[in-house]
């Protein structure tokens, strides 16, 4: 397998303001839980095992159930997820397998009797954000729980 160059060392200064850029959603008008439900389901659309690994620590570290985790992949046929946080996953996947007719009304609205205009904004900011996090992590494989210990979600139990 080839060598990948390590991006964060190569950009220092893109990669800071990208973490800074990812701090910031974590203020934003999206709840913690729906946060990482969206981190998790993107990740796992766009194979990404570092983003999948990491976000499922994370989210197990602020009291996520195992089962929701489990359930994500099959959310639709899940009835652990609120209306709000199957109107994000929905949002998620439209946006992270945008289909060639773009999003479709009938999403959009249905995302939109759960979301402020600001909410949603802001979700679109934390679905393009995680979406990038895959694509650098995918493209230089960087692999599942090599920063554990840095991002401290070794204390997910979960080694």
């Amino acid at each position: 397998m080839t060598q990948r160059i390590d991006y964060q060392q190569q950009s220092p200064e893109l990669f800071k303001k990208f973490v800074e850029f990812s701090l910031v959603l974590k203020k934003s008008a999206i709840e913690e839980t729906i946060r990482h439900l969206v981190d998790i389901r993107a990740s796992q659309l766009n194979g990404c095992s570092f983003c999948v690994d990491m976000h499922v620590k994370e989210a197990t570290i602020h009291d996520e159930r195992p089962l929701r985790l489990h359930h994500v992949a099959v959310w639709r046929e899940s009835n652990l997820f609120t209306p709000r946080e199957r109107a994000a996953l929905a949002w998620t996947e439209a946006l992270t397998q945008i289909s060639p007719l773009g999003v479709s009304d009938e999403i959009y609205d249905r995302v939109r009797t759960q979301f402020s205009e600001k909410e949603l904004s802001d979700l679109t900011f934390q679905v393009m954000s995680i979406n990038a996090w895959n694509r650098v992590n995918i493209g230089f494989r960087i692999p599942p729980g090599i920063y554990d210990k840095a991002f401290g979600v070794d204390k997910s139990g979960l080694a």
